[in-house]
C-alpha cells in the first residue's frame, strides 16, 4: 500500500489524486454523519455537480494543453461566450436571404452551427498563436488584448441583452442537454474530449512535442521539432475547446449570456495548475487537468451546502491554488 500511494504520489498527475480522494472521502463521512444538513450524497446536488463542472473542465482540458507547451490563453472566457452567441444566432435566425420583395431568415441546423461556433473559436486560437509566434509577444500580453476584443466583439455582434438558443431537433437535444439517470450529457462530453485529449498528449507524438517545447524549447529544436507548429496547434486547441465549453453550457441553459464568460479563464487556468500543470510549461496531464476541476467544484459545493459566504470559495481556491503550486515545486525538487 505504501508502495501504491509513493507512485501515485509521483506520477504525471502529482498529488491531486490523493488530495481528490482524501476531500471525498471526508465529504462521504460528513454526509453519511448529518444527512439531514450536508447533503452531499442526494441524488439532486451530485447532478447538479456533474452538469456544473462539465464546460470548465473542457476549457480547462485545452487551457492545459496550452500551458504544458509554455503558453497561457486569457482570452477563452470571452472567446467562450462569443462563439456561444455565434451559434445561437446561427440557429436562431442570424443570416439574412434576400429574395425578390422579402426578406426570408435562414435558420441553420444546430449540428452545423455548433460545427461552425467551435471552427470560430479554432480560428480565433490560431490568430493568437500566429501574433505570438511572428512578433515574439507574450502569450500573456497578446491574449490579454484578445480578451478585451472578444468581449467588445460579443457586444458589437448581440448587444448586452441574453440570446436564447431555440432549435427543434429531438436528437441534439439528446446528445447535448439529455441524461442518464444522474449524469447530464454534458458531464460526458467532457469525459469524451478528456478521453481524446488523454490518448493526444500521452499517446500521440504531438503530446510528446508539447512536453518538449513547453520543458525546453531550445532542446526540443535540436531534436529537430518546429516549435511555432507546435504552438499554434495548441493554441488552436484552447480556442475549440473555449468554443466547444460555451456551446456545451449554452444546450444545457437554454441561453447565453454576454458576460458569460467571464473570469472562467482564471478558473480553468487554477484548475490546470491544482491538477499538476506547471506554470512554465513542460509538466501536466490529462487526469490532473480533470481532477483540478473536479476539485474546484466540489470545494464549491461543499461551501454552499455548508451556507459558507461566497467569497470564502474565492479564498478556497486562492489559497488551495498557491498550496498547489509549492506541492508541484517541491516534488519536482525531490525528483
Amino acid at each position: 500500500m505504501k508502495n501504491l500511494i509513493s507512485n501515485i504520489r509521483n506520477g504525471a498527475a502529482g498529488g491531486i489524486i490523493l488530495l481528490f480522494f482524501s476531500i471525498q472521502i471526508v465529504a462521504i463521512i460528513g454526509s453519511l454523519l448529518f444527512p439531514d444538513h450536508f447533503r452531499y450524497l442526494n441524488p439532486a446536488n451530485i447532478a447538479v455537480l456533474l452538469k456544473s463542472m462539465a464546460p470548465l473542465g473542457i476549457m480547462s482540458l485545452g487551457v492545459g494543453i496550452l500551458m504544458i507547451s509554455g503558453e497561457f490563453d486569457l482570452s477563452v472566457g470571452t472567446l467562450y461566450t462569443f462563439c456561444g452567441i455565434i451559434t445561437a444566432s446561427l440557429v436562431g435566425g442570424g443570416l439574412s436571404v434576400q429574395g425578390t420583395g422579402t426578406e426570408s431568415v435562414y435558420q441553420m441546423s444546430p449540428y452545423l452551427a455548433t460545427l461552425c461556433g467551435v471552427l470560430v473559436g479554432v480560428m480565433a486560437g490560431l490568430v493568437h498563436g500566429s501574433v505570438v509566434n511572428r512578433f515574439q509577444i507574450p502569450s500573456f500580453i497578446v491574449t490579454l488584448g484578445a480578451m478585451l476584443l472578444w468581449k467588445g466583439a460579443t457586444l458589437l455582434y448581440n448587444g448586452a441583452k441574453s440570446l436564447r438558443f431555440r432549435h427543434d431537433s429531438e436528437s441534439f437535444k439528446t446528445i447535448s442537454s439529455g441524461d442518464i439517470l444522474i449524469i447530464d450529457a454534458s458531464f460526458i462530453w467532457f469525459i469524451v474530449v478528456g478521453i481524446v485529449f488523454y490518448f493526444i498528449l500521452h499517446h500521440h507524438k504531438i503530446g510528446n512535442h508539447f512536453f518538449a517545447v513547453g520543458g525546453n524549447r531550445e532542446a526540443a529544436i535540436a531534436i529537430g521539432i518546429n516549435p511555432n507548429r507546435v504552438k499554434l496547434i495548441a493554441f488552436g486547441f484552447a480556442g475549440g475547446c473555449s468554443a466547444l465549453a460555451g456551446v456545451v453550457a449554452m444546450s444545457r441553459v437554454g441561453s447565453v449570456q454576454p458576460g458569460g464568460g467571464l473570469g472562467l479563464e482564471l478558473e480553468a487556468i487554477a484548475a490546470c495548475v491544482i491538477g499538476g500543470t506547471a506554470l512554465m510549461g513542460g509538466r501536466g496531464s490529462i487526469i490532473g487537468i480533470m481532477l483540478g476541476t473536479a476539485l474546484v467544484y466540489t470545494i464549491q459545493d461543499i461551501l454552499l451546502l455548508l451556507r459558507a459566504p461566497g467569497f470564502y470559495f474565492d479564498m478556497f481556491i486562492g489559497g488551495l491554488i498557491v498550496l498547489a503550486v509549492i506541492t508541484n515545486t517541491l516534488l519536482r525538487t525531490k525528483r
